[in-house]
This record gives C-alpha cells, structure tokens and sequence, in this order.
C-alpha cells in the first residue's frame, strides 16, 4: 500500500571490480523540490525511532546498512489518511525515499545504519513533532519480526 506523495525512487548501481557508484538525487528529479539541510543519523543494532513527524518539512532519506522504515499517514485531507506503510531500506534495496508533512515516521535499525538525509527546510523546533512509539491509534508494533510464512 502507497501513502499520498510518499514516493520510493528506485537507484541504480554501477559495479565493477573497484568498487560502485550510485548516484541518490538530483536537483531535476520531479520529486525533490529543493535544498534546506544535509544530515546524517547512525543507528545501532536493533534500535527504533518513532515517530516522528513535520508540518511542512519534506525529508528524503537514503540509508546504508539496514532499516524497517514505517509511514503513517496523518494528513486530514488526504486519500491515505490513517494508512500504515511498512518496507525496508538499505544496502539490499537501494531507494531513495520522500517523505511528505503530515507522514509520521520512523525506523528499526536491523543492523548498524546510517540514514544520511536531506530536509526541505533548516531545523525548527516549532516544526518537529513526536508521537509516541506505542500510539494506540496508529498500533504499530516495532518489536514484532518478520512475518512468519
């Protein structure tokens, strides 16, 4: 399932012997609008972030290692409002994701991680919400493991 303006750019690697290169975002992608801040966030093993949520900040958000990344929509006016959106990010699945205001979100470090990201705006503490990681009313679990098939 898809949240309203959440988009996953799929990346293309180039390999040979020496090494890859990936190229993440460019200015001219149709879903980057523009530049605020750079920043990079390292996670150990194990731990969870939620949630967490802007009023107008847009995030884009590549990862190396290994995430369960989780988006909940909160926005009243749109389509996916109360949707739940569940995926991993990494090494193994090289994307690049958008994460539009009003989309609670937050992650699981599966193992050490690095989330470098870009804001559409400089930090302000007026613009950066939080809700607790055992919202009742989003009822994500971020102990649970992979599902059992």
């Amino acid at each position: 399932m898809t949240i309203e303006g959440v988009v996953l750019k799929e990346l293309t690697t180039h390999s040979d012997e020496r090494g890859f290169f990936r190229e993440v975002i460019r200015e001219t992608d149709e879903f980057f609008d523009h530049f605020g801040q750079w920043s990079h966030s390292l996670m150990y093993p194990g731990t969870a972030k939620a949630w967490h949520i802007h009023q107008r900040q847009t995030d884009w958000w590549y990862v190396m290692g290994a995430l369960k990344v989780a988006l909940y929509d909160t926005r009243e006016s749109s389509p996916t409002k109360g949707q739940l959106m569940e995926f991993l990010m990494g090494d193994r699945q090289s994307v690049c994701l958008k994460i539009p205001p009003g989309v609670a979100h937050g992650c699981r470090a599966l193992e050490l991680s690095h989330i470098l990201y870009i804001t559409s705006h400089v930090y302000a503490p007026e613009d950066e919400g939080r809700i607790p990681h055992d919202d009742p009313t989003i009822g994500y679990d971020w102990t649970a493991g992979p599902t059992i098939k």
